[in-house]
């Protein structure tokens, strides 16, 4: 895995953009252990999606390096009601922030893609080489795109500036500051958040999407943020990167444990009218567990904190965040 040499975060300026959002507040929280300078746009003061916005910003900040964490994001319901949006939005963001990266000279960019970039029947688990060998799952196709696009465009740019620009696709991702909109969220805050009602509404049953059987990864948020800022620090080639657990289970375990950590003991009801999605997706990470890096936090211990992270801020989560 050819790497160019290591980046120092010594005295840096990090723009980590995106920084309101789950990935992005992790990513804060990691980086000020480090001795640098966070650069932070507030969403009401900087539109990503305006080029011309973006790198005015740009050209005033001059930023060091950059981790593009900024994205519409949203679970099976989201992109399949609103795919030119999701999109559109990514597409505009990642290519507003890397034209202006190049113009403005910053040395290092880290684009986070997401693993349904992988085509819906890949060989599992999903290796770097599957990008772009089948058809994609149909229910996030619009974002699966947009992604593919972000990291090929970085690439390209590497090839054609010797930009040193990298990317890296976490798996499924949760933890403090997601999105508990049931509309818009994914699988994980979406359980925690029904299992939580229905223990106190006192329910009998509560309802999960699908047959249940289908098979998720799943990774704490701050190990993905220190997982990031390590690649950050010692990874530089064209390839992406896959930032995954190692481990994956059913939507129907993944239940169990919710309600078993949230304290619901009714009947757990699978909605087999509602898609499952692709019936698989685990990361395949060895490329990162050879670079010296692995995850801390288990499953288990990661939703309860999750989960009391919710209770605290439960008032506060009903509305989905959007561009993050």
């Amino acid at each position: 895995m050819p790497n160019s040499g290591a980046f120092s975060l010594d005295g840096k300026r990090i723009w980590v953009a995106g920084h309101g959002g789950m990935v992005g507040s992790a990513l804060v929280r990691r980086l000020s252990r480090e001795p640098c300078e966070i650069l932070l746009a507030e969403r009401r003061s900087l539109d990503l999606t305006r080029q011309s916005d973006v790198e005015a910003w740009m050209a005033d900040v001059r930023p060091d390096a950059i981790v593009l964490a900024a994205a519409k994001v949203g679970g099976i319901m989201a992109n399949a009601t609103y795919p030119a949006a999701f999109l559109y939005d990514n597409l505009m963001i990642q290519a507003n922030i890397l034209e202006a990266a190049h113009r403005v000279g910053v040395r290092k960019v880290l684009v986070l893609g997401s693993s349904c970039i992988y085509p819906k029947h890949a060989p599992q688990p999903l290796a770097e080489e599957s990008l772009l060998t089948g058809p994609l799952e149909a229910t996030n196709e619009a974002y699966a795109v947009a992604k593919i696009a972000g990291l090929k465009l970085a690439e390209a740019y590497r090839k054609q500036y010797s930009a040193d620009f990298i990317s890296a696709m976490p798996t499924n991702l949760y933890g403090p500051e997601d999105n508990f909109d049931l509309a818009t969220s994914h699988v994980l805050p979406a359980l925690i958040r029904k299992a939580h009602e229905a223990k106190t509404h006192g329910d009998d049953a509560m309802t999960i999407w699908g047959s249940g059987t289908v098979r998720r990864e799943f990774m704490h948020v701050d190990d993905c943020a220190d997982a990031l800022v390590f690649l950050l620090q010692t990874y530089s080639a064209p390839q992406h990167i896959n930032v995954g657990s190692g481990e994956d289970m059913t939507i129907l375990e993944l239940a169990q444990l919710v309600c078993e950590i949230v304290g619901f003991k009714g009947r757990i009801i699978c909605d087999t009218t509602k898609p499952d999605g692709t019936p698989r997706k685990l990361m395949k990470s060895d490329r990162l567990k050879a670079l010296g890096w692995a995850p801390k936090i288990a499953l288990k211990d990661g939703i309860a904190g999750t989960y009391h992270w919710y209770c605290q801020n439960a008032g506060q989560t009903g509305m989905a965040r959007g561009v993050a």
